[in-house]
């Protein structure tokens, strides 16, 4: 099995919506903000390489809504989801899977994508099973009113349309080795995958731990719709971690990709930090 990071560039979020109650002369030491409470975070997929199988894990946020959408979040950086593709040397038809931890725009944006004559839209990766779960799917088709701005139906209907619909059920593995816990403190039925990689095991932290500064249990998002859940999910996946030898790896951490979690007297905090290429060394 090989691992690829796919980088789909930066963007920029309220401050206090990343770190919640935690108040920002303490947060702002490690990750400051801008002029306007923003700052840059990442959107960081993983491609999973298997066999005849090509699993791509999240899309970042794409590039088809409008000039307005986009200027609430201050898209830079050079990267992209398919310049990251081709430099590890695939195209989008290569893709054999996209496994979408939630649908959220900045996870699930790159799913679909204009057709050739820009008159609709058309799922991203031609020849890939798309995987979500039946419950986040019907929570996200039809939103309540705290999350409507976060799922577009232009991400969405595509991929239902196409046939290439499908649905994991709780704790069912999309392959060996490739085992999937759902959680719902940050929305309804999250996805993280636990991909085995010799004697120890990556998890892809989508929201749960969307960075090395939420390791903490307390520092929870205001975009969470449980916080209390997230809280109990992050202390039992503290403790899960640190038995079997879990990796993290961060979706949105501005710079760094892999982390381990230690206890400490004052609770769960980051262990070693370290690169995707670092984890078979």
């Amino acid at each position: 099995m090989n691992l690829h990071t796919i980088d789909t560039g930066l963007f920029k979020l309220d401050g206090g919506a990343m770190f919640g109650v935690v108040p920002k002369m303490i947060w702002n030491r490690n990750q400051p903000a801008d002029e306007n409470n923003m700052c840059t975070w990442a959107m960081r997929c993983l491609l999973v390489e298997e066999g005849n199988r090509l699993i791509l894990i999240d899309t970042g946020i794409g590039d088809k809504q409008d000039e307005k959408f986009f200027s609430y979040y201050y898209l830079h950086g050079n990267d992209s989801l398919e310049k990251s593709l081709n430099a590890k040397g695939f195209s989008k038809a290569d893709i054999t899977d996209v496994f979408l931890t939630h649908l959220h725009f900045d996870h699930a944006g790159g799913a679909a994508q204009w057709n050739k004559d820009r008159t609709g839209f058309e799922c991203s990766f031609p020849n890939a099973k798309y995987w979500t779960n039946e419950a986040h799917w019907n929570h996200a088709i039809k939103p309540n009113v705290r999350e409507k701005a976060s799922f577009l139906k232009d991400n969405l209907l595509p991929i239902q349309e196409s046939g290439q619909l499908n649905f994991l059920k709780e704790g069912e593995s999309l392959m060996p080795g490739f085992d999937t816990w759902f959680v719902n403190g940050h929305t309804e039925q999250m996805m993280l995958p636990k991909i085995k990689m010799g004697d120890k095991t990556l998890v892809y932290m989508a929201d749960l731990i969307p960075s090395r500064f939420h390791v903490q249990s307390n520092y929870v998002m205001g975009y969470d719709i449980r916080p209390l859940d997230t809280m109990r999910e992050r202390d039992q996946f503290h403790q899960e971690a640190i038995d079997n030898n879990y990796v993290m790896f961060f979706e949105h951490d501005p710079s760094v990709e892999c982390g381990t979690v230690q206890m400490t007297e004052r609770g769960a905090r980051l262990g070693e930090t370290f690169s995707l290429a670092d984890l078979g060394k």
